[in-house]
């Protein structure tokens, strides 16, 4: 018998699953499994392991939900989900690693600090949400979107995990209609009554975990979880700016519209809730006056067009003048900033570049012999439909970075379509990594099929680079760009590049 198939489910320390992961502590438990911090001996490096209770490993539901839940994380990748490293079995003991985060849950978080401020509490509900969306572009639905099950690691990003009831829109999984799964106290209306759900229940339940965000508590309570369930189904949500008045009209417009009874009158998909909640949070700022924390770094990954003052959906004039009177100081303080000749110097300002920005209406994945003409193709639109949540990767290569380490050809690549020639002079990618290399290639015509009927390229940029935007030098006007991946982003399973949004600026 494996020494790890012995003794409690909370009492494997030290063992070691499959002669590499030596469990070192308990990090919690569970219903049907325990989770560890492991230290993975042959790549020297720590890790999470979730291994399976004893006592259920042999009841072949919980096994396949076990094992469904390692296959759902692993089609998802994205840096505010946490990731699938490695699944297995020791002795008839089945174990998922992931990577481990080294913080604590958002739920601990609410606990110890009560409400957020009101811009890291939209700036968290973002990351949420581009997680969520990473999923739903897979076609996957937690179902189980709770505080505690979003981790905020060391550098205060938030990840999603526990995909554990996660299912397929695809086919019926293993919950049937009737039964009712996820956490009460953010359980959407549809899944309390039992009913199919789709990516709206997590739109609700975010909705849900955005107001305890704001307000330190959840916003129904009562005597057994079905009571809450059943208040989920019956009652409105409570007012947040009642509670909290310092909620913007904007944000307040967000939960309301995320929370609706009604999953028809919620947002249509995630990409919708973000784009308005990313505009809520600029209003909290502008309010504010300043950022800070999280809701720092998640500004600087809104895309410049599709930053707004206010919401999509009508806000009441009262709303308006209250975002108007809150924020007018220090908008005007920031355009008199950003005015050289206000600031004084009276030169022009460096960074970015002048011109207009351009739409990149389409894109394809280009892998030209001696490629096999493959790299994601049915996931290229996710690089240029304006959410840097989700993204278009390369094929994963288990040898590198560099790509002609790995096989024989020189790089990979994506092309970006401009609709017709312009002349672009500055060119943005966003990416989840940005330890990669390239060159950018560009055609006023066709695209070509192979790399040498690109021509020169005309700029080299790294991740780094590419996130700042890159000056590119055109011989002509170009319809199609290309970005050539030379060296890849490293991953847990591998190496590949990732693009989540592509954004082009004419001369």
């Amino acid at each position: 018998m494996s020494e790890a198939t012995q003794g409690a489910p909370g009492a494997l320390t030290g063992t070691v699953l499959s002669d590499r992961y030596r469990l070192d502590s308990k990090l919690g438990s569970g219903g049907m499994s325990t989770v560890y911090l492991a230290r993975d001996e042959t790549l020297e490096r720590w890790v999470a392991v979730k291994v399976l209770h004893r006592e259920i490993s042999d009841q072949p539901d919980q096994l396949e939900r076990f094992a469904r839940e390692s296959r759902t994380v692993a089609q998802v990748s994205h840096p505010n989900v946490v990731a699938v490293i490695d699944a297995g079995e020791d002795g008839g003991r089945p174990y998922i690693v992931f990577e481990y985060c080294d913080g604590e849950t958002l739920k601990e978080r609410i606990d110890r600090s009560g409400r957020l401020p009101l811009d890291e509490a939209a700036a968290y509900a973002i990351e949420v949400g581009r997680g969520l969306a990473a999923a739903h572009a897979r076609r996957l639905v937690h179902r189980d979107v709770k505080p505690q099950n979003v981790l905020i690691d060391s550098e205060g990003r938030a990840k999603v995990t526990d995909f554990g009831i996660a299912r397929s829109l695809e086919s019926d999984g293993l919950t049937k209609t009737g039964r009712v799964l996820g956490t009460t106290d953010y359980v959407s209306p549809e899944q309390a009554m039992g009913h199919e759900v789709d990516a709206g229940s997590d739109i609700y339940s975010l909705g849900v975990l955005l107001y305890e965000m704001l307000t330190g508590d959840v916003p129904f309570k009562a005597d057994n979880v079905v009571g809450v369930a059943m208040k989920h189904v019956n009652e409105k949500m409570p007012n947040v700016q009642k509670v909290r008045p310092q909620v913007s009209a904007a944000l307040a417009a967000v939960l309301e519209r995320s929370t609706e009874k009604d999953s028809r009158k919620r947002y249509r998909d995630m990409g919708e809730m973000l784009a308005d909640l990313e505009a809520a949070l600029e209003v909290e700022v502008a309010r504010a006056g300043h950022s800070t924390g999280e809701a720092t770094t998640v500004l600087r990954s809104v895309p410049n067009r599709r930053r707004r003052l206010l919401t999509r959906r009508n806000v009441s004039v009262a709303g308006i003048l209250l975002v108007l009177l809150g924020g007018g100081a220090a908008l005007i303080i920031a355009g008199t900033a950003s005015d050289p000749e206000k600031r004084g110097g009276g030169g022009a300002a460096s960074g970015s570049a002048t011109g207009s920005e351009v739409e990149f209406t389409d894109a394809d994945d280009f892998d030209p012999p001696p490629g096999d003409g493959e790299e994601h193709g049915d996931e290229v639109r996710l690089a240029v439909d304006g959410d840097p949540g989700t993204t278009w990767a390369t094929e994963t290569y288990t040898a590198g970075p560099r790509v002609e380490d790995a096989t024989e050809k020189t790089g990979v690549g994506l092309i970006l379509d401009a609709d017709e020639p312009v002349d672009g002079a500055n060119l943005v990618v966003d990416s989840p990594k940005t330890d990669w290399e390239g060159e950018v290639y560009a055609a006023a015509s066709g695209p070509p099929g192979d790399l040498a009927g690109w021509g020169e390229p005309v700029a080299t940029m790294t991740g780094d680079q590419a996130a700042d935007g890159v000056e590119l030098t055109l011989p002509e006007d170009a319809r199609y760009y290309l970005v050539w991946f030379t060296s890849l982003a490293s991953y847990g399973e591998g190496f590949r590049a990732e693009i989540g949004s592509a954004r082009l600026t004419s001369g």
